[in-house]
């Protein structure tokens, strides 16, 4: 119980299983609703991985991403920080000293 709202906390466990079958039907969006006791949704975990991506796709620091994420080691941070491929693209350009000129 949460001592400043008197509320029961919501379990990890718990809120994995409300995320993960709230999402069925995003992850599977060719699915239709009558089949969602065969979909899976979701984790948390990738939710996860996934705000560590665009954390990375948007320029921020490998420390603060080590911080964020509670890694120990860069080599383990890598499974989760992917940048995607326009991501890549977008950074080239950016530092790319013929277009700094032109623009």
């Amino acid at each position: 119980m949460c001592p400043e709202t008197k509320r029961a906390r919501l379990s990890y466990r718990r809120a994995e299983e409300i995320f993960e079958y709230a999402t069925r039907l995003l992850a599977n969006p060719l699915a239709r609703p009558e089949d969602i006791a065969d979909l899976e949704g979701w984790t948390l975990h990738r939710l996860r991985h996934s705000a560590l991506t665009h954390d990375a796709e948007r320029g921020t620091s490998t420390p603060m991403l080590l911080a964020r994420s509670r890694h120990a080691s860069v080599r383990s941070l890598e499974r989760y920080a992917r940048p995607g491929v326009d991501a890549v693209a977008a950074h080239v350009a950016a530092s790319d000293p013929a277009a700094r000129r032109r623009g």
